[in-house]
């Protein structure tokens, strides 16, 4: 009798399992698309620093190379960062056509082409490469 109340009792718990992992939504696709644009911002500020880092470090090199002190420092810091602005500004573009193309497909009730209008630089090696070499 035991052994019945039992099996019982372990039937309705696992309805009430079922239940609740039934009311557990799944991640939403805002949450992807925070975290997406999470990874866009960090590499934005990436290209930024990194612009920033290696006009310097020319300058520094070059005006010790040279003794032109701090007039090639101030020039190449500013060459870099345009160089980051510049990279910072393709990622933007990149984003905003992927952007486009998600509403063009939502408002055609379509599904988005994986992969279209991404952002520069986002390609495999071997496209970056322009390898046309098919495998």
């Amino acid at each position: 009798m035991g052994d019945h109340s039992e099996q019982e009792r372990l039937r309705r718990l696992g309805e009430r399992i079922a239940r609740m992992k039934g009311e557990v939504d799944p991640p939403s696709e805002s949450h992807k698309d925070a975290h997406s644009q999470g990874q866009m911002a960090w590499r934005m500020v990436s290209e930024l620093v990194a612009g920033l880092l290696v006009g310097f470090g020319m300058g520094y090199g070059l005006d010790a190379l040279f003794g032109t002190q701090p007039w090639l420092l101030l020039l190449f810091t500013a060459l870099g960062f345009a160089a980051g602005v510049q990279g910072v500004m393709r990622t933007a573009q990149g984003m905003q056509r992927t952007l486009e193309a998600e509403a063009r497909a939502a408002a055609a009730g379509k599904t988005p082409v994986q992969g279209a209008g991404k952002p520069a630089g986002s390609a495999p090696a071997t496209e970056q490469r322009g390898d046309t070499r098919r495998g």
